[in-house]
């Protein structure tokens, strides 16, 4: 076996055949710029599919939440509730406007953030909730969007992982007043770097098209509906090339079979696995009833007697790339700085040391789950014999 076929990489970036030929058409169209004809597919289909008021492509989720925080007038003081398991730009959008992150712990099973928590943690200074959607399954949005109306405070979604997941058949992005995708060469959908902003507020629309279009009303001049365009507010440039579009655009054709695709995977793990979650030795992902997720990422809670850098240590030994996940911000020196938590944070402590992600992509071979799960099982059971394990999978 050559060593190229024995490695198995933590994500392989898929692609369709159609992005170069795209990319060649948006250079023969000679629109390289942003908000070209590629770019306009994509937000028709962001629109139709999620039935926000406006979809605006960003050169980044990162991007978007930075829009977010634009739109809803981010001051200093002001303090947004967000989980602390989470990627550092879910707060740093709103710490560069001189917002607040306030931490609140997530829930054991989900790792979404905890409901639960988020009255206790809200204050006069508080303007926003901040929803993460982790591994595109979603988080309890009836309760937040419940609270958030009683106490007149925004939500924006941090779906950054969420494209094509649902909760209560509803798209994830679009169920607060903003939503944020990521279209990054790690997630499903992807564009290399990309992300887009989903305004479901109608009243923030035109003012999130001038964010974007450095402050200007640059969108409405180009649809013919002032004679000339002026600076109107603060922005800057959030658009993407045309490029980067035409690419996208060839991945959202197949949004559908690329999620379908990645679903069969993610369910090969999840059958392979349950003997070891049976006798107690790991947990898997839970999937709630109400939610319909995207299978972006495939993950283990390992036992508490198990050291986490022995097992992707033997891993990496066995050429097989596994990862852990985010370093909580509340531990970290900039959420120190610039956040504060609500509560102990115990269950994100707790989790967030046990958790690692297995290879998951578009095109990954059983044979190769069957291998990862074979060094898994050899490093964490106790007294199932793990050959029998995959072949019980098999029947």
């Amino acid at each position: 076996m050559k060593e190229s076929d024995r490695r198995i990489p933590f994500n392989l970036p898929h692609m369709t055949g159609q992005e170069l030929r795209y990319i060649a058409d948006a250079h023969a169209n000679g629109c390289l710029a942003g908000d070209g004809p590629f770019t306009r597919r994509c937000h028709a289909w962001l629109e139709e599919q999620t039935g926000c008021n406006k979809a605006l492509l960003t050169h980044s989720c990162t991007a978007a939440l930075e829009m977010s925080a634009l739109l809803l007038d981010i001051q200093v003081g002001d303090e947004i509730i967000m989980p602390s398991y989470t990627f550092v730009s879910t707060a740093n959008a709103f710490v560069l406007r001189g917002g607040v992150p306030v931490f609140i712990d997530v829930h054991e099973d989900t790792l979404n953030m905890d409901e639960a928590h988020i009255e206790k943690a809200i204050t006069k200074k508080t303007k926003v909730i901040v929803p993460v959607h982790y591994a595109g399954v979603a988080c309890a949005m009836d309760a937040i969007m419940d609270i958030a109306r009683r106490y007149r405070i925004k939500v924006v979604e941090d779906a950054a992982q969420g494209v094509m997941s649902r909760y209560q058949h509803r798209a994830l992005g679009s169920i607060g007043d903003l939503g944020a995708y990521s279209f990054h060469e790690t997630k499903n959908i992807i564009s290399g770097e990309g992300g887009a902003l989903l305004v479901n507020d109608a009243e923030l629309a035109l003012r999130a098209e001038i964010i974007r279009e450095k402050g200007t009303n640059r969108s409405r001049f180009f649809r013919g509906e002032v004679d000339k365009y002026t600076w109107q507010e603060v922005g800057s440039s959030f658009l993407p090339g045309e490029l980067i579009a035409a690419f996208l655009w060839a991945q959202l054709e197949q949004a559908q079979q690329i999620t379908q695709t990645r679903l069969t995977s993610w369910q090969y793990y999840h059958t392979i696995l349950e003997p070891l979650e049976k006798q107690g030795i790991i947990h898997r992902p839970t999937i709630p009833e109400e939610c319909q997720h995207n299978a972006h990422m495939y993950y283990v809670l390992l036992p508490p007697w198990i050291d986490r850098q022995m097992v992707l240590d033997e891993f990496k030994r066995n050429d097989i790339w596994s990862v852990f996940h985010y370093v909580p911000l509340h531990s970290s020196v900039a959420g120190q700085k610039y956040g504060r938590t609500h509560g102990e944070l115990t269950v994100t402590n707790r989790q967030a040391a046990r958790l690692i992600r297995l290879p998951l992509w578009v095109g990954i071979r059983e044979e190769q789950q069957n291998r990862v799960v074979q060094v898994l099982c050899r490093l964490v059971s106790r007294d199932i014999r793990c050959s029998s394990l995959l072949g019980n999978a098999r029947r």
